[in-house]
């Protein structure tokens, strides 16, 4: 599957843990990328800053779904589904 164009889902939902240019601390959940560009779109794609969760990320429908508005959505809940456990 293609990246959708004027998305960027996947640089909105998923909080990003590793430090990022910008972002020393990552990226929180639901809080753009300072690098998401006007149009939506990566703008750290191919630069060797980026970080790995991004650079691995692929565009596939089960991650972006049919449209944009689905894309937040499936990758809210993935990651509500995989926040560490605080039971002890």
């Amino acid at each position: 599957m293609q990246c959708r164009t004027g998305c960027g889902a996947c640089c909105i939902a998923p909080s990003i843990r590793d430090p990022l240019p910008g972002m020393p601390e990552g990226k929180p959940a639901g809080v753009p990328c300072i690098h998401l560009t006007a149009e939506l779109r990566c703008g750290l794609w191919g630069h060797p800053d980026r970080p790995r969760a991004c650079d691995g990320f692929q565009a596939e429908p089960a991650f972006c779904g049919s449209d944009r508005r689905s894309a937040l959505e499936l990758l809210e809940a993935i990651e509500i589904a995989t926040l560490p456990s605080t039971r002890d």
